[in-house]
């Protein structure tokens, strides 16, 4: 079995230049600019019967995320994209335009290419920002740190599950699933106090363990402190099973933030709708500690999407 922690590890032999940040971070830093990519397949990000534009709209958002992250400000974009039937091909392109609109994100080149008929759809885009003042790794988290969450958690995940229910299901789940929205705004915000940040992509967990390995810190999270949306808790519920489902769903694209004891994230210009819920705090040691109300958890065998070949 080939998963992809192995495959990024052989990778860092390569990766020497410090741009690279060891390849322990969501992005590079290169000369004031935030560059990051994504890659979305079908039948792995995205169900086959998803609208195109849909997908258009996500493979921007997605790679907008790892840029608010960094607290960078959408500058530009690189597209690669399998051309096939026609009419698909066009309403793709009408949600990457849509979403390139929406968020200031100018695309100035990428690559097509055609795969044999049949072949699942792959899809990529390099997003480069404007660095800010300040760019949160994932490796500058300290002990005594407020784990911050912005956003809500388990809607995509959830959403999914009603698709492949029912390919009809609508909805805010499903919504959430197809169209994620990157918090730019927050992310600009919260750079300028975070000592590290980080998207939520392949579940809290997960993402969660690498940002404590990068900074060599230990998290005691509380999973009643988890933010869950209205639609979420009328469908799963918020108990501790529905919470660890959140916790590790993965599809997010919330905000992961460590900030330091003393900074009030309440007091910073963050948009008047956002979503912000401390969920526990970072110590010495390693790994992550989970506890709610009734006592300590025994953490998920599955902590979140990994992508592995068998």
């Amino acid at each position: 079995m080939t998963t992809e922690t192995q495959i990024i590890a052989r990778l860092r032999r390569i990766a020497t230049d410090p741009a690279a940040r060891g390849l322990a971070d969501d992005a590079a830093l290169l000369d004031g600019l935030v560059i990051t990519h994504d890659t979305i397949a079908e039948g792995v990000h995205f169900l086959p019967f998803d609208p195109p534009a849909s997908v258009g709209w996500k493979l921007v958002a997605v790679n907008l995320s790892d840029v608010a992250a960094k607290g960078a400000r959408p500058r530009a974009a690189l597209l690669s994209m399998c051309i096939g039937d026609p009419d698909w091909d066009e309403l793709f392109l009408d949600g990457v335009e849509a979403a390139c609109e929406s968020y200031g994100l100018s695309l100035i080149g990428g690559d097509t290419i055609a795969l044999p008929a049949g072949a699942p759809r792959v899809l990529g885009m390099t997003a480069i920002g404007a660095a800010g003042e300040r760019v949160p790794s994932r490796s500058g988290a300290r002990p005594g740190d407020i784990v911050w969450v912005i956003g809500t958690l388990g809607d995509s995940a959830c959403g999914l599950q009603q698709l492949q229910a029912d390919a009809k299901s609508t909805g805010f789940l499903v919504e959430k699933y197809r169209r994620p929205v990157p918090l730019l705004a927050d992310g600009q915000a919260l750079a300028r106090e975070a000592s590290a940040m980080m998207d939520v992509s392949d579940g809290l967990l997960i993402d969660l363990e690498r940002l404590c390995d990068a900074s060599g810190c230990r998290a005691e999270i509380d999973l009643d402190a988890l933010p869950l949306s209205r639609a979420f808790i009328a469908e799963r519920g918020q108990d501790r099973r529905a919470r660890l489902f959140a916790a590790t769903g993965g599809d997010d694209y919330a905000l992961l933030a460590a900030l330091p004891e003393g900074i009030d994230p309440l007091a910073l210009p963050l948009p008047s709708d956002s979503t912000i819920a401390a969920v526990g705090r970072l110590a010495k040691g390693r790994a992550i500690a989970l506890h709610d109300a009734d006592g300590p958890i025994e953490l998920p065998e599955r902590m979140g999407y990994e992508h592995r070949r068998d």
